[in-house]
């Protein structure tokens, strides 16, 4: 499959989310910027792939990144950060949300399994309650793409 067949508006990510449930299959959501791909992101999706069938990653829109991380980001745009996703093979799908958590898009999806950094307590999770199950992953120290960005800066 493309990888561009992968990224998915909210109609053809509900009807593929009913297809892959009704298969038996176990989805498994994870989401970010992924501004910057890095060892870390990778990590985390290989990780969160193993905990199921199908992954989905939520990837917050260029509107969103700005809000959260400031005017001069994101680095990529949507549609290049959203292709790079895609073109992964642990990646199933790629949803882009324009709010500024992924609440709305974890609660359409209802996952078996929730992926989060480790950063997060449990009870900072959002989404939580709409998932079966809520997995954190341990972060790789000194992956980050504000870290990449403040080298690539010097």
């Amino acid at each position: 499959m493309k990888a561009k067949n992968k990224i998915l508006g909210p109609r053809a990510l509900k009807k593929f989310v009913e297809n892959e449930r009704a298969a038996g299959k176990k989805i498994v959501f994870t989401n970010g910027c992924f501004d910057i791909l890095h060892a870390g992101h990778v990590s985390v999706l290989e990780f969160s792939r193993a905990k199921g069938d199908v992954l989905i990653v939520g990837m917050n829109s260029d509107a969103s990144v700005r809000r959260l991380k400031g005017p001069t980001r994101p680095v990529n745009t949507q549609a290049d950060r959203a292709l790079v996703l895609a073109g992964l093979e642990s990646v199933s799908a790629v949803a882009i949300f324009e709010e500024d958590t992924p609440y709305n898009l974890i609660k359409a999806v209802c996952p078996d399994v929730l992926v989060k950094g480790g950063d997060y307590k449990p009870s900072e999770i959002v989404g939580r309650e709409f998932a079966k199950k809520v997995v954190r992953f341990a972060l790789l120290k000194g992956r980050s793409t504000t870290n990449i960005i403040k080298k690539v800066s010097k």
